[in-house]
This record gives C-alpha cells, structure tokens and sequence, in this order.
C-alpha cells in the first residue's frame, strides 16, 4: 500500500515562496521515502503568494501593473482576473504594493509607510470592467488604516484646517474629516470582499499597533502615535460614515486595511480561509493523506491565531490525520500549537547561524528538515508493523534452563 503524503506549507517572508517551499519539502520526502505518493498543496491566507495560487487554480490571467510602493517608490506589482464561472473576479493581495518584503529594512517606519498601491491595484482592476474585487490582506508592511488605499481612489482626509493629509500612519492623528464625495465612482457597482486575519482588531492592547507595529519597526513611542492615529481614523468613520470599525474582527488586518475596506470602500471582511480554500483542493487532497507536512518562518504561539500550519493542523486532526511542522525558528508558545492539530514540530536550523545565511540556504535546509522528518515517520512505521507482526504471530515456544551454577 502506497504512503501518501500531503505537503500543505506557507511561504517564508523574505526569503522563499510558497511554491518553493512546498517544493523543496516535497524533494526531502521523496528523498527519505522514495516510494511514497506526494500531494502537493501550496496554502495562502491572503498575504504572498494569493494572486498566483489563485490565478493557477482557475486558470485565470496575470496583469502586471506598476505603482507606489510602501515608502513611496514606484514598484513592480500585479493583480489576476480569475477563470472559471461566476462574477468577473479581481484578485489582489495587498502585499504586493504593500508588503513588508517591499520596505528596505533601513526604513521601515511604519509612521511613514502608506498603503497608496494598494488603491492604485484596485483602480487598475476597475478598468478591467471587473464585476467583484477579492483582496488578500496579510504580510503587511504599513500601519496607515488604509489612509493610502483610499486616498488613491478619490477619497480626502483632512486636518482640522482642512488641509489634505499627508502619507502615513504618523499623520493621522490630526485627522478630522473623511471626504467621499470624490470616491472613484465604480466602487460602488462592484463587489468587495476581503480575506482577513479574524483575531487582528484596529485598537487596543490587541490592536494592529501594539501587536505588529515594533514587527514593523515601531519605537514605543511609535506605537503611542500609530495607535491615537487609528483611533482618530475610527472616530472619523463612525462620527462620517456611521460605520464602527474600532474593535469588529479584522479590522486591525493589514495594518488597519480591513477598516477601510469596510468603513469606507462598502466592503465585506471574511476570515481569510472561508474565502481562500473555496479556490484550492486542499480538503481533496487531505482526504487521501495519510501524513501532512506542512511549514512556517517561524512557529510560537501566535501561530494558532490565524496562521497557516495551525489552520492545516486543525482540518487534519478532524479527519485523524497527523501533522508535522516544519519552521525557520521556533519561538515563545510553540508547544500551544499542540492543542491546535500539530502533532510534531522541528526547526529546519540545525546549526548556529546567521539570519542572512539561513535565508541563504533555506531551500537546502528545508530539504533535509524534510528528509530527517519523514525517515522519523519511518522508524516509527517500521516499529509499528513489527509490533502487528508480533501480536498475529503464534506464541513462541520455550524451554526453561537451570540457573547458571546447577548445570550438569
């Protein structure tokens, strides 16, 4: 009998791609386990890697477009148009106009960081005469509410002089006015809908600041500012547009993107795995498995708050099957995600080294973290035939000798 492995990963900010991840996991297990049936299912949450999985699995169309970056410099980026039946469908991920990945590390302030392309990949879209926009938030390198986004699209934000906002999270706390009379139009004829973070909420002490802004390279002092700004950006929403978006789940998304999305654009927020998984075959391909990789950068205890491995731990424990996690790094909290379907975790570092060398070769330390973890599987396999072996044996017969001392 065939064994089957399902190998379901997350990309690696910064460093390696879903599909190069899911790849070379797949090398290890084939290395270790060279008859095994190897199902491959590339996993995205709305962050890296969206548009392309989705694009592929309905045979849709890539178009490139360029626009504002993070910190303002023109960037390559894209957006798909999904195949298949049903509305003419715009998918984008925020993250490629911007994401983290896109904020050189000697500037990132999320203070000054501004989800501008964001807006611009949606208008991009609008021309395409698009009937739906789907929009991945995730692996966010901003903190401005969206401020960007919307002001791309014709929307003003004004200080208590009147006077138009400048890019930033670090601005809005002079923000006193939401003007939409100047909303590009289209929005209002086409569908928004969002794939979120459910447990991300815009303020608070779990607040999009708090949480993600030092991550994002936020001072303490920062995060004071980020987080009177978004508290501004909430007050204006509600007291302007009657919508409350302070603490309603994934409003925090994406540095406060999903607050936007719904307070302004008319959007709808969803969690982000009832959107994405309508479009892959992970739950097929789970049904045949008998064992599931799957991977991570880093693996603590936020992980069972919305984050890949432990949304794959949790479908595979409902169908009985085990799960190993792969991850960069293993943090604070990891031994929760044993509560959430991972069965076993290892980290691919095997050896003291720096962050730049492991980025370097992350592709060949996650083959051989692969390889050690299915020739484990092995062991224990070959162990657990011996041992049904053993019972459906007939017992053995033996002869009782004297104790040494008494022979004759």
């Amino acid at each position: 009998m065939t064994f089957t492995v399902l190998v379901a990963p997350s990309g690696f900010k910064e460093s390696l791609s879903v599909k190069d991840v899911t790849d070379a996991i797949a090398t290890g297990v084939v290395r270790a386990m060279p008859g095994a049936k190897v199902l491959k299912a590339p996993m995205v949450d709305g962050g890296e890697g969206t548009v392309e999985a989705l694009v592929d699995a309905t045979r849709g169309v890539m178009h490139r477009v360029r626009v504002t970056g993070p910190v303002g410099d023109t960037v390559d980026s894209f957006f798909g148009i999904l195949g298949g039946v049903g509305p003419r469908t715009a998918v984008i991920e925020m993250a490629a106009a911007a994401g983290l990945s896109l904020v050189p590390r000697d500037r990132r302030d999320p203070t000054r960081t501004t989800s501008r392309g964001v807006g611009e990949l949606i208008a991009a879209a609008l021309d395409h005469n698009v009937e739906r926009i789907l929009i991945g938030c995730g692996d966010s390198g901003i903190n401005d509410a969206g401020a960007g986004m919307i002001q791309a699209l014709g929307v003003r934000l004004l200080d208590t002089n009147g006077k138009e906002m400048a890019a930033g999270g670090g601005e809005l706390p002079r923000l006193a006015k939401i003007d939409t009379s100047n909303l590009d139009p289209r929005i209002k004829s086409v569908r928004i809908d969002a794939a979120v973070n459910w447990h991300n909420v815009l303020l608070g002490e779990r607040g999009v600041a708090r949480v993600f802004g030092p991550q994002k390279g936020a001072t303490p002092e920062q995060v004071e500012r980020l987080e009177t700004g978004l508290l501004a950006f909430a007050k204006c929403v509600q007291s302007g547009l009657g919508v409350d978006v302070g603490y309603g789940p994934g409003t925090g998304a994406s540095g406060g993107l999903g607050a936007a999305i719904l307070g302004v654009l008319g959007g709808r927020l969803h969690p982000r795995y009832d959107i994405v998984m309508k479009y892959l075959a992970f739950e097929d391909l789970l049904s045949d498995a008998d064992l599931v990789l799957t991977a991570e950068g880093s693996l603590d205890g936020q992980t069972p708050f919305g984050k890949i491995p432990a949304e794959v731990g949790r479908r595979a424990r409902a169908q009985g099957i085990p799960v190993i996690a792969l991850a960069g790094t293993i943090g604070k909290g990891c031994a929760d995600n044993f509560q959430h379907g991972i069965d076993a975790f290892a980290s691919i570092v095997k050896r003291p080294c720096s962050l730049e060398d492991a980025i370097a070769e992350a592709p060949k330390l996650l083959v051989r973290a692969a390889e050690d973890a299915v020739r484990m599987v092995r062991v224990g396999l070959a162990l657990s035939e011996k041992t049904r072996q053993a019972a459906m044996s007939p017992p053995s017969r033996f002869v009782l000798l004297p104790a040494a001392g008494h022979l004759s």
